[in-house]
């Protein structure tokens, strides 16, 4: 299979983690690969075709993520049988919740290469609902086939969602006051549409926050200021200076619940000081709280400052990413503005999806199966902290994340590379701060429930080891 495999296709291509599955892709369309055929190990593969083995590590977990190839603890990466793949996903998930206690170890699939940039969520059942749910709208489809979105199609959609959100204290809520959007990304953005006015406008976030707002920023031109934080978050003193440099900031966009990357929770002491310095600056406060898994601790600022307060949320991290449903709730009397927001910006979500929206969050089994993913994501958090909690980890059990500060040896890029080249992707806190900002040398690894519980441990044990060997140690 040697002669199959060739480096001149990659030469101008960025990044090359993409053409290498791209490579893979169309050798299997073509025949050159068939099903069962193993793949050349990591490092053999990057040898001839001239990059990295962590290059070619990414797109060997791109292509297992997706079920294009198979990956067997001690047997290799092998291109897998396309209808097995579906057949396992549509009939290998529990619908049963008591089921969930015996399923077996290495149920989600054993693998090598570990992605943890992204949360990936254990099902809990929300598969199987999610796809029996859908068969239900396709034979019958509550707002036909043949019509525009609107906000009276929407209504049985909001009406769930505001439901859905009654344990978030974000104060008097309706659903009419509710804006869907395509997940919290697009909430965000939809906040800051409706928000900032002006040529260049300035919004501040924390020193390290949700790249998403950045992002956001570009798109409406606007300029993203960091603010210093400590443990309990932005520093109201900070906040008020930044404010006199830059009287043309309009918003600031923080997490308080949940802040990522970092794991911090900011106390309500300190939040009644940022409402009184948004108040005296004049400052819109928009709260990002899609990351929250479990009970909300502190009040909400749409509730302590009503005429300023902004939030958004999602269900990417409470039952799954994939459906990109998320919603941005205005202070009262900014609904209607919000609304224009949307319906300017893409008249509102496809019917179909906001059908599935209004029974799934409507669903009698929906709260039973949030807590089944939520106690699979402490069992990954435990794995974690049993491994490396020798270091300098910060962690909270309901979070899909952990935060890492590097032990002295180890700059965070280093050892991002160092981990690919074991097969596992992590994020720097350089990714989570704005381009002229600090960046400690720490990491965040997110939690992964695609992959089996025995094959993240690994993943934590191969971390651990570099961890202990820090890179002017070992030439890293």
């Amino acid at each position: 299979m040697d002669t199959i495999w060739s480096s001149e296709a990659l030469q101008s291509a960025k990044p090359k983690y993409k053409a290498v599955v791209t490579m893979i892709r169309d050798k299997i369309a073509l025949g050159g690969l068939t099903v069962g055929d193993k793949l050349p190990p990591v490092r053999e593969l990057a040898w001839q075709l001239k990059i990295t083995p962590g290059t070619v590590a990414r797109a060997y977990t791109v292509l297992t993520d997706s079920g294009v190839l198979q990956a067997e603890v001690g047997r290799g990466t092998y291109v897998a049988d396309p209808q097995s793949h579906v057949d396992a996903e549509v009939s290998g998930l529990p619908l049963n919740l008591h089921e969930l206690d015996n399923v077996p170890d290495n149920s989600p699939g054993d693998t090598g290469n570990v992605n943890l940039f992204s949360p990936h969520l254990p099902d809990g059942g929300q598969a199987r609902l999610i796809q029996r749910l859908l068969g239900e709208i396709a034979n019958d489809p509550p707002s036909g086939m043949m019509h525009y979105p609107s906000r009276r199609s929407a209504q049985a959609a909001r009406t769930a969602m505001a439901d859905w959100l009654q344990g978030a204290p974000i104060g008097q809520l309706d659903e009419s006051d509710i804006v869907l959007s395509h997940g919290g990304q697009n909430a965000i953005l939809l906040v800051f549409q409706t928000v900032l006015r002006g040529r260049r406008p300035t919004v501040f976030v924390e020193e390290l926050a949700y790249p998403g707002f950045r992002r956001a920023a570009e798109l409406v031109r606007a300029d993203v200021v960091s603010v210093a934080c400590d443990a309990d978050g932005i520093i109201p003193e900070a906040l008020a200076a930044a404010a006199e440099r830059h009287p043309e900031a309009q918003l600031l966009c923080t997490s308080p619940e949940v802040h990522s990357p970092t794991c911090g929770f900011t106390p309500m002491e300190r939040r009644h000081a940022l409402v009184d310095v948004a108040r005296k600056a004049d400052l819109q406060i928009m709260e990002d709280d899609c990351y929250r898994m479990g009970r909300a601790e502190g009040i909400g600022y749409r509730r302590l400052a009503p005429e300023r307060g902004w939030y958004v949320s999602s269900l990417s991290k409470s039952i799954t990413p994939s459906l990109r449903v998320g919603c941005a709730i205005g202070p009262r009397g900014m609904s209607m503005a919000l609304h224009r927001s949307a319906e300017h910006g893409f008249f509102g979500l496809a019917t179909p999806i906001i059908d599935l929206t209004a029974a799934l969050l409507s669903h009698p089994d929906l709260p039973q199966i949030m807590e089944a993913s939520r106690r699979g994501v402490e069992n990954y958090v435990k794995v974690a902290v049993n491994t490396l909690g020798s270091f300098d980890l910060r962690w909270r059990k309901d979070v899909p994340f952990v935060w890492l500060h590097l032990p002295q040896g180890w700059r965070a890029s280093a050892f991002c590379q160092a981990a690919e080249k074991q097969g596992i992707q992590i994020r720097a806190a350089e990714e989570f701060a704005c381009r002229d900002g600090q960046s400690p040398h720490a990491v965040r690894m997110a939690i992964n429930g695609g992959v089996s519980l025995r094959s993240f441990e690994a993943a934590m044990v191969r971390l651990r080891a570099l961890l202990e060997n820090p890179a002017d140690q070992i030439g890293v």
